[in-house]
């Protein structure tokens, strides 16, 4: 056995360990067999970026950090941190000048405990944030944004996400009664370089401003999505791909009579979808899908509701066109029960694609919407950063068998004590349940959702915060947090790489 092969295997462990890269899974959500011998560790980095929250002045911006409590680094100490990202000018002035030199706007201390921070500055900027040590495996934030008031009242949540090279939003909408922004952070020393792809209805728009973005070291960017084509599209998609480095990217949409929410990237394309926690009382539900292959995904449409699965009248199926939006108005299509939508192949179609749903809760004057894109499935544990004593519902759909789940809810961020909760989710159905309060809780509180057996589990939280007779409301989706990742076992796997 070469030495250089043994020093390469060993250089790929310790890396998977500290950047977090996980093994490949199956629809299912089980591991990849190819990794079946792997040790699965804590990893010992994590990297959050936060988009730069509202430029209202009425806007009242709380974040909340969290680590739940886990085995394995639970000895080691370590930090999370928060930090001001540059704007778009700073970053070009000090040409890509670290952010971090002020003081951190959240800082975590220790696992189990979720720390706020608020502001009700108008240019508030975008965050950047590390977590190592203790602090890193399950590291979750959120950021969530109440406009009270005026037209573009609201409440906007958003989790903070990790950098990635590509991202689709379903959903957007270039169309003159939004103004949708793609804000586009890079937490990185050397500049990213940025391609902003929209489709809609015909296929690609031109957008040739969408080319070439430059996004500079440790610097946010917010894009107009209707400075990008001169064809306004109310159902759009958009494509977002980094060619050089990699960037956090979220939408801020915001309606003229509807209020708006951040929209979170879709689930990677795949041929099938879920998408969880439609709340019961939806007035209209918009679903917006994209084919992202070269070939039209044809699928069964189903409601998966409290005592199981329904096909919604005159929607029994959907042909997702290649590089073409579709847009079904599923109206009020819960019926006054929650439920999630699960889009599957039909006969023998497996083309990818994308999905997410526009929900609107209100009618009239007093109406709010919040968008749900479809999300992978929780393979070990996921959180919600920001939950409140009143308001705060968690949505668990399993799309196949029955799956049991335990529920933890963290003390308060200004004290209590933590309380958990198991669920049993029958297969093909929504659970939607009041998570458990904190006993003596003070302020608010994270809630983990940590998948036990059975069947794959999908989640979302909804979070109610009603004002002026308006439902005001952000939905947040719950993908697993990958707080642990598979390290192959070298013994194993030198066979792999000899002759």
């Amino acid at each position: 056995m070469n030495r250089t092969t043994q020093s390469l295997i060993g250089a790929a462990a310790a890396l998977a360990a500290v950047t977090g890269v996980a093994a490949l899974t199956g629809p299912d959500g089980a591991a990849d067999a190819s990794a079946a011998s792997a040790a699965r560790l804590p990893v010992e980095r994590s990297t959050l970026l936060c988009p730069a929250p509202s430029s209202s002045e009425l806007a009242e911006t709380t974040y909340t950090s969290f680590t739940p409590k886990g085995k394995g680094t639970a000895a080691k100490k370590g930090s999370a941190e928060l930090r001001a990202a540059l704007t778009k000018e700073a970053g070009a002035k000090h040409g890509g000048a670290k952010a971090g030199k002020d003081k951190p706007v959240v800082a975590l201390k220790e696992p189990g405990s979720p720390v706020n921070a608020k502001t009700s500055d108008p240019e508030a900027p975008a965050l950047i944030g590390t977590a190592d040590g203790a602090l890193a495996p399950g590291w979750s934030a959120q950021q969530t944004t109440v406009i009270s008031a005026g037209g573009g009242r609201a409440v906007l949540g958003a989790a903070c996400t990790p950098p990635d090279t590509e991202f689709w939003f379903p959903g957007a909408s270039t169309a003159r009664d939004r103004q949708d922004y793609v804000h586009l952070t890079n937490p990185d020393d050397s500049a990213a370089v940025v391609d902003l792809e929209l489709y809609g209805k015909d296929g690609a728009l031109k957008a040739p401003a969408g080319e070439g973005i430059t996004v500079p070291a440790h610097a946010s960017v917010p894009v107009l999505l209707s400075t990008l084509t001169t064809e306004p599209t109310s159902d759009a998609v958009l494509h977002v791909v980094a060619r050089g480095g990699r960037v956090g990217a979220s939408v801020q949409a915001s309606d003229d009579k509807r209020g708006g929410d951040w929209l979170a990237s879709a689930a990677d394309p795949s041929g099938t979808a879920v998408l969880p926690g439609i709340p019961k009382d939806a007035t209209s539900v918009q679903l917006v899908a994209m084919a992202t292959g070269a070939a039209d995904a044809d699928l069964k449409v189903r409601l998966s509701g409290p005592s199981g699965q329904i096909t919604p009248a005159g929607h029994e199926t959907l042909n997702a066109r290649s590089g073409m939006v579709t847009a079904v108005d599923l109206r009020d299509v819960t019926k006054g029960e929650p439920g999630s939508l699960l889009l599957t192949p039909e006969g023998d179609s497996s083309a990818p694609f994308v999905a997410a749903l526009r929900v609107t809760r209100g009618k009239g004057a007093k109406q709010e919407i919040a968008f749900i894109p479809a999300t992978a499935p929780i393979e070990t544990r996921a959180t919600a950063a920001d939950n409140r004593a009143k308001g705060t519902t968690l949505d668990l759909v399993a799309p196949g068998r029955s799956a049991k789940v335990t529920v933890i809810s963290s003390a308060g961020s200004g004290g209590g004590t933590a309380a958990t909760k198991s669920y049993t989710v029958k297969g093909g159905t929504t659970l939607s349940v009041t998570p458990p309060v904190p006993a003596g809780a003070k302020g608010s509180y994270a809630v983990t959702v940590v998948r036990e057996s059975g069947g794959p589990v999908h989640a979302s939280r909804t979070l109610e915060l009603p004002e002026g007779g308006v439902p005001l409301f952000t939905i947040q989706t719950l993908p697993d947090d990958r707080g642990t990742v598979e390290v192959p076992d070298a013994g194993q796997d030198l066979s792999l790489l000899t002759n």
